[in-house]
């Protein structure tokens, strides 16, 4: 426990002793003015440690970024050797849970695949029933939450299968987190923080390669390296991203009770999104623009 004061005391003057870069938080106000929904941002760069903050410290929905815990969840195992990265996993039927698009949906029993593969599964495409899959081998949500716990979280859960977390599920689905602390999340991962640096730069690694890539990432070059994760419902979007660009940055959007709650390119959301990346990427590398329509598909 006083490990857990330690830790949350040593995050919270680490932010406080951050400045506002006041110019980029008149900036960004003025692009989600009139948004028609609630707004979350918090922005960090990384060259000069200073950030934006707009309703960090606001609850929200995590949609798949709770994909992210989930996968510290796993590599906590694989880091104490209890899991191997490549190991062999058998899938049954009894796991399947849902329709759609999900590519592990397609399995029948006895098939076999390896954790690494359910991990880029996870991150990369999304796949609802690899992270379901992946949840329980991390030992639950409590597990994941216990995990967090330790790196000075206070806000970001696993609430889905997870016992004593139905109140929370009621009102944020699988998980929640703010915008603040999703981006300190990152951030551990980025300085080598999560359990080591040889785990956190594989999590870096998984992170680095996104199938859904036409919202945050789509407004920097394709040869500047970016860890990212979306996540999406009818009522909220929400992204993270790290670019690692000449002039670094790491920033968050966090959307919620929608009115635009459409599935097409053009939701209300997705172009804030675009937008704001567009934003930050010629104002922190302008010497580096690069040539894209933020509304084109």
């Amino acid at each position: 426990m006083r490990k857990l004061f330690f830790l949350l005391l040593f995050s919270s003057t680490i932010i406080q002793a951050q400045k506002t870069d006041e110019h980029l938080q008149k900036q960004i106000q003025e692009l989600i003015a009139g948004f028609h929904g609630e707004v979350g941002i918090f922005v960090r760069d990384l060259k000069s440690d200073r950030m934006v903050a707009i309703n960090e410290d606001s609850l929200f929905p995590t949609a798949s970024i709770v994909k992210i815990p989930i996968m510290i969840g796993v590599m906590s195992k694989i880091n104490s050797k209890e899991l191997d990265y490549h190991q062999v996993m058998v899938y049954n039927d009894s796991m399947y849970f849902n329709e759609g698009e999900d590519i592990l949906a397609s399995f029948k029993t006895n098939e076999k695949i390896s954790l690494s593969k359910l991990l880029m599964l996870s991150i990369s495409t999304s796949d609802n029933l690899a992270s379901v899959w992946l949840q329980g081998i991390a030992g639950g949500g409590m597990r994941i939450n216990q995990l967090l716990d330790s790196f000075g979280c206070i806000y970001t859960r696993v609430n889905s299968r997870t016992q004593g977390r139905e109140a929370n599920r009621a009102v944020y689905g699988w998980g929640q987190t703010t915008p603040k602390e999703i981006c300190f999340i990152m951030q551990k991962i980025i300085n080598g923080e999560i359990f080591n640096r040889q785990t956190s730069d594989r999590m870096l690694r998984i992170l680095g390669r996104q199938y859904w890539d036409e919202t945050a990432l789509s407004q920097i070059p394709p040869n500047i390296y970016a860890a990212d994760k979306t996540g999406a419902l009818d009522e909220c979007r929400n992204e993270v991203m790290y670019a690692n660009a000449p002039h670094p940055y790491l920033f968050s959007i966090f959307t919620k009770n929608n009115k635009d709650q459409s599935w097409d390119y053009n939701n209300e959301a997705w172009i804030l999104t675009r937008k704001l990346s567009k934003l930050l990427w010629e104002y922190f590398n302008p010497k580096l623009k690069w040539n894209t329509d933020p509304l084109s598909k």
